[in-house]
């Protein structure tokens, strides 16, 4: 399968003659593949978010994706924060409806056919457990109910690439399990046809969801491993207690502890 998401030897700094954020940094995400981006505070796991979206330009090397360089913020992407980051003035279908007020085509589409795109929000609310909260506000909803929104939000112009930054880290552990399983089960009806990159400090989340997983050494970050993981899907949490489950969590610790005590 083609590689989707391409960084090749890839340098960045934010700032002329600043610490490097990232240095040599190369991998390859095959199209309508979980990864998972692991790694020490501070190894540049944004980073290479914002580089692969576009946000940020590399100093060296090349971002391709979908078999072009990024030179301008990638339309395809949806993204999906820590913090869900919604309006507090509109309801959340609004919320939801917002990429469709900027990308196109959507943009040119949404006032003459705002009503089949109001059906799509409401169905993807209900497909994460949100039937019928379209209307609330958000400062009406739970924080896991917010995150959930915030993920409808991040798929509703229907992206071919989600990028993922600890969406669920400020969550208590219960919830935290339910949106993996949200975005899981999210990812499955896609088949195939969305590629997922999640940043994460949470290796068990990074073990549960993903195909493979890349590890990243100190700053300046570059993958110092990956680790394919081959549970079949789908996945129930209860393999989360396995012992093979917990073999990766754990080696993916000691590589993380090597590379801090490397710095």
């Amino acid at each position: 399968m083609r590689p989707f998401v391409e960084l090749t030897d890839v340098s960045h700094t934010y700032s002329t003659g600043g610490t490097l954020a990232v240095d040599g940094l190369s991998l390859k995400v095959s199209e309508g593949e979980f990864a998972a981006v692991v790694g020490p505070s501070g190894c540049g796991k944004s980073t290479l978010m914002k580089l692969a979206t576009g946000l940020q330009f590399p100093q060296k090397g090349a971002v391709i994706v979908d078999g072009k360089e990024v030179s301008e913020p990638v339309k395809m992407a949806g993204m999906a924060f820590q913090a869900p980051t919604l309006l507090p003035w509109r309801t959340t279908l609004e919320n939801l409806m917002l990429p469709l007020e900027i990308v196109q085509p959507h943009r040119s589409r949404l006032r003459k056919h705002r009503a089949e795109y109001v059906a799509k929000a409401e169905a993807l609310l209900e497909s994460v457990g949100l039937g019928g909260a379209g209307s609330k506000f958000p400062w009406q909803l739970s924080g896991g109910m917010q995150q959930r929104s915030s993920l409808c939000r991040a798929l509703i112009h229907e992206p071919k690439l989600l990028m993922l930054d600890e969406p669920f880290g400020a969550l208590d552990a219960f919830t935290r399990e339910e949106l993996w399983c949200v975005i899981r089960d999210l990812h499955a009806r896609m088949a195939g046809k969305l590629t997922v990159i999640l940043v994460t400090h949470d290796l068990r989340e990074a073990t549960f969801l993903a195909d493979r997983i890349f590890c990243m050494s100190q700053r300046p970050g570059r993958i110092i491993t990956e680790r394919v993981v081959d549970f079949p899907r789908p996945r129930d949490l209860e393999i989360t207690y396995t012992q093979a489950f917990s073999d990766i969590v754990h080696d993916l610790r000691a590589r993380i502890a090597e590379a801090r005590s490397a710095a």
